[in-house]
């Protein structure tokens, strides 16, 4: 090989001066995401700088499997709620005029109200639901129940559900309006010119593009609530009915000392979960994005 040759293999295989700009991304990633799964990994299988099966053995305990249940529970009925409301509000977004006031406003509001969570949103809840709150005071006024009333908004099962829909239907919108947006006119006018009905627009044709999007839409949901804490830390004072609020416990408690390896044996519980959950969504989103790009 000569010089010439040589000199332009190398130069084509020297990095470029564009690889410095991810250098703070995979830094971020290293130390905020590779790091602490190494540490849950490794600690939940150490204790006392002894490897065991102790802290696993613990997951079966009554506690944390109720928790683990309630979780997924709370979970999956905000997901689903809020899939199908968020859907039918995405579908109606996508009919208003693409560049109108009125679409760019609701996307907006979206954006914000899916963000908005933990102590502010919790403190919200309770400022208009709880006990002496505003709405609950408006209703005792009326003959609807009393002031002291409200103790529901602090139950996993009626409260916190309520609260996670706040969040979870804004999200839905946001993440399946595009493929919303991807259904082509031509397709429904091909259904009409081929004399078919909307019912058999929507069965044979748009339901069957759309659901890869919607279930993977509904997956990552319910990853959002299964790995939300601050919201459900702030709002439940008492107990820990949530898996997350038992693995804060370990950390935190001053009753239950020396959990901590157990609460990263709960960690890897959860982690597990939702890696399976969005390895599913990332194989319903690689499907769905090839109805998109045509």
């Amino acid at each position: 090989m000569t010089d010439a040759p040589r000199g332009r293999v190398l130069r084509e295989i020297r990095p470029s001066g564009a690889l410095l700009g991810v250098v703070p991304f995979f830094a971020y990633v290293t130390v905020f995401l590779l790091i602490p799964t190494l540490v849950v990994l490794v600690g939940a299988f150490v204790s006392d700088g002894r490897v065991t099966m102790g802290n696993i053995d613990a997951l079966w305990e009554p506690a944390v499997v109720t928790a683990l249940w309630q979780s997924v529970v709370l979970s999956a009925v905000t997901a689903v709620v809020g899939a199908v409301v968020g859907g039918l509000l995405a579908y109606a977004v996508s009919t208003a005029a693409p560049g109108g006031v009125l679409r760019r406003f609701l996307t907006s509001l979206c954006g914000v109200l899916a963000q908005f969570g933990g102590v502010a949103l919790a403190f919200a809840f309770l400022a208009t639901f709880g006990a002496g709150a505003l709405l609950t005071t408006l209703f005792a006024d009326l003959g609807i129940g009393s002031g002291s009333g409200g103790t529901w908004i602090y139950e996993w099962n009626k409260g916190l559900m309520l609260v996670y829909l706040y969040f979870q239907i804004p999200l839905m919108l946001i993440v399946f309006l595009p493929a919303v947006e991807g259904l082509k006119p031509q397709w429904r006018e091909a259904t009409e010119t081929l004399g078919g009905s909307t019912f058999t627009y929507w069965r044979r044709v748009a339901a069957p593009i759309l659901m890869p999007s919607f279930i993977g839409a509904l997956l990552l949901l319910f990853t959002n609530a299964f790995s939300a804490y601050a919201t459900a830390a702030a709002l439940v004072s008492q107990g820990s009915p949530l898996l997350p609020l038992q693995i804060g416990g370990t950390f935190t408690s001053e009753v239950v000392i020396g959990q901590a390896n157990v609460g990263k044996a709960m960690a890897l519980e959860m982690m597990v979960v939702v890696a399976v959950v969005m390895a599913a969504y990332a194989i319903l989103d690689r499907r769905a994005s090839r109805w998109l790009v045509r």
